[in-house]
């Protein structure tokens, strides 16, 4: 039986290739909303669900979660010109 090289896909890699790949704030995101869902919060707000993400990040991931953080912002803000443009007729 031939081993297949490290660089090589072997069955592992060839059914993992199709899940979703996650980021650290994004897998620390769900955890926290897994969290607060499981308390007794009644209403749950994303800054509660951002803060407690961002705690559970190692520190190491805290610089990168926090320019994607800005990025999403500034995208959000963007889209909301957007939208605001469109609205008011100017692109016709």
């Amino acid at each position: 039986m031939t081993m297949p090289t490290p660089f090589e896909p072997d069955e592992f890699d060839r059914i993992t290739a199709q899940l979703p790949h996650l980021s650290a704030w994004q897998a620390a995101w769900n955890e926290a909303a897994e969290e607060l869902a499981d308390t007794s919060i009644v209403e749950i707000y994303p800054e509660d669900i951002g803060r407690l993400a961002f705690e559970l990040l190692p520190e190491h991931e805290r610089d990168e979660a926090l320019g994607a953080l800005f990025y999403c912002w500034w995208a959000a803000m963007q889209n909301d010109r957007e939208q605001l443009a469109h609205a008011e007729g100017g692109d016709q």
